[in-house]
């Protein structure tokens, strides 16, 4: 018999670091969800920013379902047909050639940096490593990420932080110019910050900090975790800007609840990762694929963009 839990029992068997509501979900669809004792409510946050199809999709449903009765996890010592699949639907979509999937958009970002040190350090020096974000931005709550993020009040209490990570005003490109250097290895930016704000970047801040890192041959980085995935009326928010990145974080959305993380870059960065740089256990699982798949025909289509454009109180000032 399965134990009856509630939620007081949170309080004594949860590690602190939430405060959730005080009823327990138990079930949902659509938009709508329900609690232990058969109490409706309307779900406005979407599992932050997670559940872009609502709860219980039928069709990701039978995505997760038919997986499930194939193939759940192998491990990166294997590949597989779902995760290749959604790779070429990414790359089909955007300016990528080459994608690392992970699980959340926190190991997107630290793959990102990673990533950026690798490049600067293979083709410069370890003297290229410096890294340049943004005041109230949010990138994830890994060490290397919550330092990025610009909020001194969730990386204060973890102290010694990953050196060389200055922030600039976002939307202040002459702030940014001053930090912005030789010694510079990226550049990581949301389009529109999420946590700050939901604060649309200027268009010509975003074309600025291209030309500065093309300047000073840096990787920039758009981090599209909370903004991707059609949130702004185009599959992701740098395709209203014009600009385009070297590197593209995506996340949430993208697996419309399932979790999934991906790191999308160009074929020339993508091959200073070599057999042993990086990895993960879970990322890039049959089941994320097949969901994420799905997510993404379901997503990437005009009709539904423009509904999202018609709706959309964000102006990235753009052609989308």
């Amino acid at each position: 018999m399965a134990l009856h839990v509630s939620r007081h029992d949170f309080d004594q068997w949860m590690m602190p670091v939430y405060a959730p509501a005080t009823f327990i979900p138990i079930r949902a669809e659509g938009s709508t969800v329900w609690d232990q004792n058969g109490k409706d409510y309307i779900d406005f946050a979407g599992g932050i920013a997670v559940n872009a199809l609502g709860h219980a999709h039928p069709a990701l449903q039978q995505a997760l379902q038919e997986q499930a009765a194939r193939l759940w996890h192998t491990g990166n010592g294997y590949t597989n047909e779902p995760i290749l699949r959604l790779a070429k639907q990414l790359i089909d979509a955007t300016f990528a050639d080459r994608v690392f999937f992970c699980n959340s958009g926190a190991e997107a970002n630290e793959a990102a940096l990673k990533l950026a040190r690798k490049v600067a350090h293979d083709r410069v020096g370890p003297h290229k490593s410096g890294i340049v974000a943004f005041k109230n931005a949010f990138h994830g709550r890994t060490l290397f990420t919550v330092t990025a993020g610009g909020q001194p009040a969730y990386s204060k209490d973890f102290a010694p932080l990953p050196p060389e990570i200055q922030h600039a005003p976002f939307n202040d490109l002459a702030a940014a110019a001053e930090l912005i250097n030789d010694h510079t290895c990226a550049v990581i930016v949301e389009p529109i910050q999420g946590e700050g704000g939901v604060l649309p970047a200027d268009p010509a801040f975003l074309r600025g900090l291209r030309e500065l890192c093309d300047k000073h041959q840096a990787l920039l980085i758009f981090d599209e975790v909370q903004s991707g995935v059609g949130r702004t009326g185009s599959l992701y928010a740098y395709m209203h800007y014009g600009v385009t990145p070297d590197v593209l974080t995506s996340a949430k959305a993208l697996g419309g609840g399932f979790p999934i993380g991906a790191m999308l870059t160009r074929e020339d960065l993508a091959l200073v990762m070599g057999v042993g740089t990086h990895g993960t256990t879970y990322g890039g699982n049959p089941l994320a694929g097949a969901v994420a798949g799905k997510v993404m025909e379901l997503i990437n289509q005009p009709e539904l963009m423009g509904g999202c454009n018609r709706t959309s109180p964000v102006d990235c000032g753009g052609t989308g």
